[in-house]
């Protein structure tokens, strides 16, 4: 059981108590459904108050100059946060997006890292051709789509 759920049962059972100890008359039944009601309403909104708190502090974004990255042969399994870690090791991160198909949902194989310049330019150097979770990644400056299509345009 996770540990929220159990301590919303905790408070509803402590509730149902004290609500059945105030009006005896009240079925066990109906003052643990209050009491869980209420529980969970307050602990919705002890969660909610708290959690600006701790992304402001966790979440710092760079502000610098930034590189967007393309990574390709990533493994399918991957997930946002190891990508992160292993490039955060050569600069501050911003954002890392994994590709997923659109029918499936599961992912490509390759994503794009926003990070500070100079990191970028380290992690290019150090991270590709790096075998990583068994596949060589291929780590390259990210082209923007409006380069693609002047380019699509010139060839045309």
């Amino acid at each position: 059981m996770q540990k929220p759920f159990l301590i919303v049962l905790i408070i509803a059972i402590l509730g149902a108590l004290a609500i059945n100890f105030v009006a005896p008359e009240l079925n066990a039944a109906v003052a643990f459904f209050v009491g869980a009601i209420i529980a969970s309403a307050v602990f919705t909104l002890q969660s909610q108050s708290s959690a600006p708190s701790n992304n402001a502090t966790s979440v710092e974004q760079y502000t610098g100059p930034t590189m967007t990255l393309y990574v390709g042969n990533l493994p399918y399994r991957v997930h946002e946060g190891e990508v992160k870690e292993l490039f955060g090791k050569y600069g501050p991160v911003n954002s890392v997006r994994l590709v997923r198909d659109r029918k499936t949902g599961r992912r490509k194989g390759f994503g794009f890292i926003e990070m500070s310049e100079a990191g970028a330019k380290k992690a290019m150097s150090k991270l590709n051709e790096f075998d990583f979770q068994e596949r060589t990644l291929k780590v390259r400056e990210a082209k923007s789509q409006d380069a693609d299509k002047s380019e699509n345009q010139a060839n045309n």
